[in-house]
């Protein structure tokens, strides 16, 4: 089998409904785990507005968890090579708190 070859099998066919492809625009992820399962719930905090909803909601087993911070963190330092450090200024952030929700249970 040629290296071609392999490479077609090894290769996913993945659909991407019009739908989801528009995205859902979120700047928060709230993030809770059990010993089976990480919940990662997608909000959109709007200015002025009391009361944010989950957006969209994710649930990983721990190894893609794992593979999700790696691929992450690829991506970014690849962003930050071509376009400059992105700045994460944690004041803005300091009114939001990090342990709000319930833990995720499974």
């Amino acid at each position: 089998m040629s290296k071609d070859d392999k490479a077609k099998k090894n290769q996913l066919n993945i659909q991407l409904d019009e739908n989801i492809a528009n995205g859902t625009y979120s700047n928060l992820v709230i993030i809770n785990h059990s010993s089976t399962e990480f919940v990662l719930d997608f909000v959109s905090v709007m200015p002025g507005v009391p009361k944010s909803k989950v957006k969209s909601r994710m649930i990983l087993a721990p190894q893609h968890a794992k593979r999700l911070l790696r691929a992450l963190s690829e991506n970014i330092k690849r962003y930050e090579s071509s376009h400059g450090e992105i700045k994460d200024d944690q004041k803005q952030h300091q009114n939001i708190p990090m342990n709000f929700g319930p833990t995720g249970e499974a």
